[in-house]
């Protein structure tokens, strides 16, 4: 990828493409401001270099219609206060009134669109429209490797018409520590798997069995792996459809000489409730239509001593469910391990970010990646459409 360092930029226009998915409250108010933080250096480094910055992203899920409760206008009066400079916001993303605020625009000035998923073209990725934002810029800059793995008009799509594009700093280093942990490693190598369902995560499974010397399996995707090995996992979640899946990947890491782990023991629940009754079993005393909601203290255990001597650790997905306060000792209790290990530690984003962040173990790690569905792409082996359009640029 070409990189916006070796672009000239000065009194540019210049299109970036963040991702300001942004949580808010209902009154309006902005509850974590991570993913503008992450943005500041770039733009910093845009100002310091008098371009003019166009700052574009999607917000929710508005279907391709006007949503005020969805629009960035938050977003731009946040930054705002955080720069301590102005940062314009317009009402729409194309057309002649954004036209005529960017002509106005001066070295240094700041604009933000309105949310380009108020276009279904946005997420078709029409070329049309991709041509429309492409119009607006001399520069466009994808530094949103959140949303990369989209092939949307303002993620792949603009590059085919912008006179020159290139990579932010944070797509750059997102995709530099991915696979330079995962391919160049300090080994041992372990993968840290958790999450609801072998279906989302079962490409990552087996890609990473190329390249792992260690694999925990936790969180209700071990239902399915431990179903087939013959436990009786009653009322849990499990995907009767890929029991053998599983097991073949379980056969396939033996044969790899790879350590896979699996819960010793679990805490259930007799309903899905932060409220429900609850016990640690082991895996054979599992009450009758009760539910595994977290791992045990066997379990946890375990996982944490192998951690202890890990190298280099890539986690994605919680150990249970983690977002009842009664269910969310394993996650921590593994994560703070992943923290405390003399090793180089990536945590995906989504769920997994969020459990990093109510664990309180964010500034122990080594990389906190601003993307779930992208960090999950590279993690099953595939390129990012993003990052491809613009090796293609290059």
């Amino acid at each position: 990828m070409k990189s916006v360092r070796d672009t000239l930029v000065e009194s540019k226009r210049v299109f970036v493409r963040v991702d300001y998915n942004l949580p808010m409250d209902d009154q309006g108010n902005i509850t974590d401001d991570n993913r503008i933080q992450q943005t500041l250096d770039l733009i910093h480094y845009l100002t310091a270099r008098h371009a003019k910055i166009i700052l574009a992203s999607h917000l929710g899920r508005p279907k391709g219609k006007y949503d005020e409760r969805l629009s960035l206008a938050p977003a731009a009066a946040h930054l705002s206060g955080i720069l301590g400079q102005k940062v314009r916001f317009v009402k729409d993303c194309i057309g002649p009134e954004v036209d005529q605020q960017i002509s106005t625009m001066k070295n240094g000035d700041i604009l933000m669109l309105e949310n380009l998923r108020f276009y279904p073209e946005e997420k078709s990725n029409d070329a049309g429209f991709a041509r429309k934002l492409a119009s607006l810029c001399d520069i466009y800059v994808n530094n949103a490797f959140a949303v990369s793995h989209r092939d949307q008009a303002s993620v792949t799509g603009i590059v085919a018409h912008a006179p020159v594009s290139a990579a932010g700093f944070l797509l750059e280093k997102e995709v530099r520590t991915y696979y330079d942990c995962v391919e160049n490693p300090k080994r041992p190598l372990m993968a840290v798997i958790g999450g609801a369902k072998v279906s989302g995560k079962l490409a990552a499974l087996e890609n990473m069995l190329q390249f792992v010397d260690q694999m925990v399996i936790g969180g209700a995707m071990a239902n399915t792996f431990l179903k087939s090995q013959g436990v009786d996992t009653r009322g849990s979640l499990v995907e009767a459809d890929l029991t053998q899946t599983a097991a073949r990947i379980m056969e396939k890491a033996k044969e790899k000489g790879i350590d896979l782990m699996l819960p010793l023991d679990l805490v259930a629940a007799q309903t899905f409730d932060k409220n429900a009754s609850k016990k640690t079993v082991s895996l054979d005393a599992i009450p009758d239509k009760w539910m595994a909601m977290d791992i045990g203290p066997k379990t946890i255990d375990r996982f944490c001593a192998a951690v202890s001597r890990a190298k280099t650790i890539v986690w994605n997905g919680p150990m249970g469910v983690f977002e009842m306060p009664a269910f969310m000792a394993g996650t921590c209790a593994v994560a703070r391990a992943i923290a405390g290990a003399d090793a180089v530690s990536i945590v995906g984003g989504g769920d997994t970010g969020l459990a990093a962040r109510q664990c309180g173990i964010v500034d122990d790690i080594t990389h906190l990646s601003t993307g779930g569905g992208a960090f999950l792409h590279l993690m099953e082996g595939k390129k990012l459409p993003g990052v491809a359009a613009l090796e293609k640029a290059a």
